[in-house]
């Protein structure tokens, strides 16, 4: 896993998720995360994934051929790692 898209991911999910949440406790944000109990809804999701790509200069949902739906905060990182354009 690149530290960097790791690093981006968590600061961006963490800025957004106070932005989104008003006031909740943000989870500490572990690979074994379930990102339906995270707390960050699918709006929150929507506007992260919109952030993300802003920031990283990609949309790994658009550009992956296969629809994937991560189930917890690491299989979103990696999805990430591994869609970056080379």
């Amino acid at each position: 896993m690149s530290k960097i898209i790791k690093e981006t991911i968590s600061k961006t999910f963490s800025r957004v998720f106070i932005e989104q949440t008003e006031g909740a406790s943000l989870p500490l944000l572990s690979d074994d995360l379930v990102l339906l109990q995270s707390g960050l809804d699918s709006m929150g999701f929507a506007v992260l994934v919109s952030e993300l790509e802003e920031i990283l200069g990609f949309d790994p949902f658009s550009i992956s051929k296969e629809a994937f739906y991560p189930t917890t905060f690491g299989e979103f990182v990696t999805f990430y790692e591994k869609h970056k354009p080379k």
